[in-house]
């Protein structure tokens, strides 16, 4: 039940900080480029805690969208994204 409060509050927020386990660099980076190409977000990074722990932290601020909805978006954007790099990737692999 905590969760969903939690959750329930975290819909109101515009400034959040999420935390991404077994994650490096690679999310990371994507993430905040496409997080940044987003309309109404004023900051969008992300940063490692320390290098021998397999996390990081993702910061977003936004004019007035909830920051979790940017979030979301944000993932489906990236699926999408390696979708079709992986569509293309296997019609090279056929044409070859």
């Amino acid at each position: 039940m905590e969760e969903k409060k939690y959750y329930e509050n975290l819909k109101n927020l515009t400034h959040a900080t999420f935390c991404f386990e077994n994650e490096d660099h690679t999310l990371g980076n994507c993430l905040r480029c496409i997080l940044l190409q987003k309309e109404g977000v004023e900051f969008a990074g992300y940063t490692v805690p320390h290098p021998t722990q397999p996390e990081i932290n993702v910061r977003i601020q936004t004019t007035g969208k909830p920051a979790i909805d940017i979030l979301k978006e944000s993932l489906d954007d990236l699926g999408n994204m390696c979708d079709i790099m992986l569509n293309k990737f296997n019609e090279a692999l056929k044409q070859s």
